[in-house]
C-alpha cells in the first residue's frame, strides 16, 4: 500500500513535465498503473487493515519497521 502511494505521488512531476513539453507520458502512465495495482492488491488482501482512516498509521508502521 505504501509503495503504491509513494510511486503514484512520485510520478506526478513526471506526468506534468511530459505534458508541459508536449510529450506523451508513457513511462509515467505505466508507473501510475503499477501503483494503482499495488494499492488495489493491498486493499483486496487486507480489507480491514488498509482503509483511508488507517493510512497515517500504516505509513508510520512502515517507517518504524525500516528504521533501526
Amino acid at each position: 500500500m505504501v509503495v503504491g502511494i509513494v510511486l503514484a505521488v512520485l510520478s506526478i512531476p513526471s506526468i506534468l513535465s511530459a505534458v508541459t513539453d508536449r510529450r506523451s507520458p508513457r513511462v509515467s502512465a505505466i508507473t501510475v498503473l503499477i501503483a494503482g495495482g499495488l494499492i488495489v492488491y493491498a486493499l483486496q488482501k487486507n480489507p480491514g487493515r488498509y482503509s483511508f482512516e488507517n493510512l497515517p498509521d500504516v505509513f508510520v508502521s512502515v517507517v518504524a519497521d525500516l528504521l533501526p
